[in-house]
C-alpha cells in the first residue's frame, strides 16, 4: 500500500504516480470530497478507466481497508498530514509516506518549492514519526531525484 499526501487529491500529475506504481485501484480519503459530486466528477477524468477510484470519508478507508483482497494495489492519497495521522489512530496500515503538495498559507514554513508546513502539519507528522513509525519522502513525481534536499528540510523542521 502506498500513502500520500496533496492538498489537490487526485490532479494530473496523480497519473504519473499510478502507472509508475502499477497500482489497480486509488482511494481518496478526504471527508469532503467523499460527498461533493463535482469534485469527483473533475478528479475521475484524470484516473485511467481501468484503475479503480473511490472517494471515502477517513473513518470508511480505516475500516474498509482490511478487506482489501491480496491481489490489490493501492494508492491512498490524502490532503493533509492531519489526515494521515487520523487514519493511523483507527489502525490504518501506515507505513511510508510521500509528503507531495502542501500550499503556503499564513505562517506555514517552507520546506520546498512544493510543500510548506505549519504547526499543526508538523505535530501530526511528529505523532506519525514517533507513535506509528511512519517515514516519508518527499518526491513531486515518481521519476524526479528531487527529493532528498526536500527531506532533509523536513526533517531539520521537525526535529
Amino acid at each position: 500500500m502506498i500513502n500520500g499526501i496533496d492538498e489537490r487529491l487526485i490532479h494530473g500529475q496523480g497519473q504519473l504516480w499510478i502507472k509508475s506504481l502499477g497500482v489497480n485501484l486509488v482511494i481518496c480519503a478526504n471527508d469532503k470530497v467523499s460527498t461533493d459530486g463535482m469534485q469527483q466528477t473533475l478528479m475521475k477524468s484524470v484516473v485511467p478507466q481501468d484503475i479503480g477510484l473511490r472517494f471515502w470519508n477517513i473513518e470508511r478507508t480505516a475500516k474498509v481497508i482490511w478487506k482489501a483482497a491480496p491481489t490489490q494495489s493501492i494508492f491512498v492519497v490524502v490532503s493533509s498530514p492531519k489526515d494521515v495521522l487520523a487514519l493511523a489512530e483507527q489502525e490504518f496500515p501506515v507505513g511510508e509516506i510521500n509528503v507531495g503538495n502542501i500550499h503556503s498559507k499564513g505562517d506555514k514554513e517552507k520546506v520546498s518549492q512544493f510543500i510548506y508546513v505549519g504547526e499543526e502539519d508538523k505535530e501530526a507528522l511528529r505523532t506519525l514519526r514517533d507513535k506509528y513509525g511512519c517515514t516519508f519522502n518527499t518526491k513531486t513525481s515518481p521519476v524526479s531525484n528531487d527529493g532528498a534536499q526536500s527531506l532533509e528540510n523536513l526533517e531539520k523542521i521537525l526535529k
